[in-house]
């Protein structure tokens, strides 16, 4: 058992009864308890296949492989409308953990052998992004940027696709391209760090605002 884990759950201020029953389940089916990103974390052979979540309306037991799940008692759902890998399941109370206990117990049995089994969500189906008109704009005004763009992972594209097609207005989208031109001339992600203070390169974990 990891000792920040229980510091964790036991300052926790809300869900404390429904995420320590969460827990409970999954150190039974045998997963390495670590923590990671301020949260439990559950693993095998260093590979993630579990979390749990708190949010304000409920609190989470979350498969990194989910979309790989049969879900045979339909209780999954994605956490947002992007993922394409992470499924769900959410509670608002004790009881209904207890009473979903087995079938939780056969998903997490589900998630190992798809982990032992080495399969890997298939992200080729939706690599096709749809580049809003100012990206395109700019990447006809700046070829030097559009190869820093091709040169970006597959999943760092992505990241700043949709962050820049989000903006509701034309002008805000091309605010938003001007503001991370530099770090994605950096090879830099979205999401990553540039200040070098992270302890969880390469993605930003808040150290800056320290």
């Amino acid at each position: 058992m990891n000792t920040m884990v229980i510091d964790y759950l036991d300052t926790s201020k809300r869900w404390k009864p429904e995420l320590t029953a969460l827990r409970t389940i999954v150190i039974d089916c045998g997963l390495e308890e670590e923590f990671k990103w301020r949260t439990p974390c559950y693993t095998f052979q260093n590979s993630n296949i579990i979390l749990l979540g708190s949010f304000k309306e409920f609190c989470t037991l979350s498969f990194f492989k989910g979309t790989l799940l049969k879900d045979k008692a339909n209780i999954l759902v994605a956490p947002g409308p992007n993922s394409r890998s992470v499924k769900m399941a959410t509670f608002t109370n004790k009881k209904g953990i207890e009473v979903l206990q087995t079938t939780l117990k056969e998903y997490i049995y589900e998630a190992l052998e798809i982990e032992k089994s080495g399969q890997k969500v298939n992200f080729k189906e939706d690599q096709k992004l749809n580049f809003p008109e100012e990206l395109e704009a700019k990447f006809n005004e700046n070829l030097d940027f559009k190869n820093a763009f091709n040169n970006l992972t597959p999943g760092r594209q992505r990241g700043y696709v949709l962050h820049f097609s989000r903006a509701k207005q034309s002008k805000t989208r091309i605010s938003r391209i001007e503001k991370y031109q530099e770090r994605l001339f950096h090879g830099k992600g979205f999401h990553d760090c540039v200040c070098g203070l992270s302890k969880k390169m390469p993605s930003c974990d808040g150290s800056h605002n320290k």
